[in-house]
C-alpha cells in the first residue's frame, strides 16, 4: 500500500479541486472548439469532414500516451509526470494557432493529446492511494467537479467565436493548463510506493502483464471499454444531431449540451450518497439497468420520429447511468491492483479512448439524415456491457 511523501500534505478539499482540474483539460480540448469546427473548416479550405477527423486523432492521441505515461506513473512518480504532461499541454496549446495548414493543425492535436495524458494518467492513482476501498467515492466527487469543464466548454468557445477568433480557443487551452501546472508544482502530493518486505518491484512490461493477466478484473476493463462507445458515439453524434437533425440554434444546442452535462453530475451525486452503502457492484448493475431502459426508448422514439423533447429527456438518464456504470467499473479495477494504478489506467483509458475514435468511422459507415444510427449504436454498447456483467462465461475467468 502506498502511502504519501513527507511535506506533500493537502487536504482533500484542495486536493480534489486540483485533480479535477488536471483531468478536466481532456474534455476542455474535446469540447471548447466544436461550435467553431465550420469556421476552423474554412480558415484551412478544408472540408468539415476533415476537422471533424481531429477529434478521433486526438482520441487517438490520447490513447497512445497512455500506453506510455501509465507505466512511467508507477515507475517514476506521478507528481514529476503530472508536471510533465501540463508542461507540454500549455506549450502545444500556444503552438496550434500557429498551424498554417489542416494536417499541421491534426499533428499538434495528436502531440496536445499525447503530453495531456501524461498529466491525466495519474489523477486515479492518487484518488485510489487517498480514499482506498472508498474509491468510487472519491472518484466520483472529482468527477463531479470535472465535469463542469464539458458543460460550459462549448458555451466558452461560443463566448470566445463572439469577441475573438478559433485561435483564442487553444490560447485559453493554453493559459488554463499553465494555471493548473503553477498550483500543481506547489501543491500536488507525491505518492510514495511501499517497497517493503513482500512488495515485488516490477518492471514497465511487467506492470502490463500484470494487470492484463488479472482474470477477476477483466469483465470491468471490457465494460469500461465498451460503455465509453457509447458515450462518443453521443460526444460525436450530438452536434449533428441537435444542430442538423433538429435544427436547432448554436445557443440551445449549448443548453441542451449542458442539460445533460448536469444528468452526468447528477448520477455522480447520487453515487457518492449511495455507493458506500450499497458497493460499486450493485451500482453498477443500477446503472446498467436504467441504461438499458433508456436506450431502448431513445431507440423507439427515433424510430417513431417523435420531436425533439422526447430525444432529450431520454438522453438525459442513458447518459447519467453511463456515467455510473464507467465510474463503478474504473473504480473496481483500480481497487484489484496497489501498485500499477498507472498502467490500470493507461489500460482503461487506452481501450476507452481507442474504441471511442471508432465511434466516428462507424457513424460515418452508417450515416443517414436522421438520429437513428447513434442511438442504435448507443443501444448495442449498452447490450455489450450487459453480456460482460451477467455471461455465464465471466464464472469460467
Amino acid at each position: 500500500m502506498a502511502k504519501q511523501g513527507k511535506n506533500n500534505n493537502i487536504s482533500i478539499s484542495l486536493l480534489l479541486p486540483l485533480l479535477a482540474s488536471i483531468v478536466a483539460i481532456t474534455p476542455l480540448a474535446v469540447d471548447l472548439y466544436l461550435p467553431a469546427m465550420p469556421i476552423i473548416a474554412q480558415y484551412f479550405n478544408s472540408s468539415i469532414a476533415a476537422v471533424q477527423n481531429s477529434l478521433s486523432v486526438y482520441l487517438a492521441g490520447y490513447a497512445c500516451g497512455l500506453i506510455l505515461f501509465g507505466p512511467l506513473a508507477d515507475i517514476i512518480g506521478r507528481r514529476k509526470l503530472a508536471i510533465f504532461g501540463l508542461s507540454f499541454f500549455s506549450i502545444i496549446s500556444f503552438a496550434i494557432p500557429l498551424s498554417q495548414t489542416i494536417d499541421q493543425f491534426i499533428w499538434l492535436r495528436f502531440a496536445q493529446a499525447f503530453c495531456g495524458s501524461a498529466a491525466t494518467v495519474v489523477v486515479p492513482g492518487i484518488i485510489r492511494q487517498f480514499y482506498g476501498a472508498n474509491t468510487a467515492k472519491g472518484m466520483s466527487y472529482v468527477s463531479m467537479i470535472m465535469m463542469f469543464a464539458p458543460m460550459l466548454a462549448p458555451t466558452i468557445g461560443s463566448a470566445i467565436l463572439v469577441i475573438a477568433n478559433w485561435q483564442a480557443m487553444f490560447y485559453f487551452l493554453g493559459v488554463y493548463s499553465l494555471i493548473i501546472l503553477i498550483a500543481s508544482v506547489t501543491k500536488l502530493p507525491e505518492m510514495v510506493r511501499n517497497d517493503g518486505p513482500g512488495i515485488e518491484k516490477v518492471s514497465f512490461f511487467g506492470n502490463y502483464k500484470v494487470v492484463l493477466s488479472n482474470k477477476a478484473a477483466r469483465k470491468y476493463i471490457l465494460s469500461s471499454m465498451l460503455v465509453s462507445l457509447a458515450f462518443f458515439a453521443y460526444l460525436t453524434a450530438i452536434p449533428f444531431v441537435y444542430l442538423e437533425v433538429y435544427k436547432t440554434s448554436e445557443f440551445v444546442f449549448s443548453f441542451l449540451f449542458g442539460i445533460n452535462v448536469v444528468a452526468l453530475m447528477m448520477a455522480q451525486l447520487i453515487n457518492t450518497r449511495c455507493v458506500g452503502k450499497y458497493g460499486s457492484e450493485k451500482m453498477l448493475l443500477s446503472g446498467l439497468l436504467v441504461a438499458l431502459i433508456s436506450a431502448v426508448t431513445l431507440v423507439v422514439v427515433n424510430i417513431l420520429e417523435l420531436s425533439l423533447f422526447w430525444t432529450v429527456i431520454t438522453i438525459m438518464p442513458l447518459m447519467g447511468s453511463i456515467s455510473l456504470i464507467a465510474v463503478n467499473a474504473d473504480s473496481l479495477i483500480l481497487l484489484t491492483f496497489a501498485n500499477q494504478t498507472g498502467t490500470a489506467t493507461a489500460v482503461i483509458g487506452t481501450l476507452r479512448f481507442g474504441i471511442g475514435a471508432l465511434a466516428g468511422p462507424i457513424l460515418a459507415f452508417f450515416h443517414t439524415d436522421s438520429a437513428l444510427p447513434f442511438t442504435v449504436l448507443m443501444l448495442t454498447s449498452i447490450i455489450l456491457v450487459g453480456l460482460c456483467q451477467y455471461s455465464p462465461l465471466k464464472r469460467k475467468l
